[in-house]
């Protein structure tokens, strides 16, 4: 069964991050450049991608921070790597239940108009560079992540 975790953990590790840059830095931008007339569907399919990795990483630094913690004890608490999944899930947390709706309000509010044509356009703007952020930072801090545990981290 230890086996099992073990490998439960690499998997969830690797999905986690591994969608991060998957979807922010290939897929999303490959939308846009494909979909380039349409903006706003590969907006909304971007959006879509994001709340999935979004869910995702929910249950995958659930499970990361309670293997940790189950295997380590309060040790875990002591370990750099841990502390990393609970920023990463931080992050998870404010872009799914905070910025997400928010941006999601405003393009409500800009109907029937595009948000990017409407006087909310600044207001958009920012909380999508703010969500833009996060995003890059969580991606690094799985790079990290990933690239500490090769190390021998855990």
């Amino acid at each position: 069964m230890r086996r099992f975790a073990d490998a439960l953990y690499d998997v969830a590790l690797t999905l986690w991050v591994g969608g991060l840059w998957t979807i922010g830095y290939l897929v999303a931008p490959t939308l846009f450049a494909a979909l380039g007339s349409d903006r706003r569907l590969a907006g909304s399919l971007a959006g879509r991608l994001f709340e999935s990795i979004g869910w995702v990483g929910l249950a995958c630094a659930s499970y990361l921070a309670v293997f940790l913690l189950l295997r380590l004890g309060a040790a875990a608490l002591r370990r750099w790597h841990f502390w990393l999944i609970i920023v990463m899930l931080l992050l998870t947390l404010v872009s799914l239940f905070g910025i997400n709706p928010l941006l999601a309000q405003i393009k409500a509010d800009a109907l029937p108009r595009e948000v990017m044509q409407s006087v909310l356009h600044d207001r958009f703007a920012t909380w999508h560079g703010v969500s833009s952020v996060l995003y890059l930072i969580q991606s690094v801090l799985g790079l990290l992540l990933v690239t500490g545990l090769r190390r021998g981290a855990r």
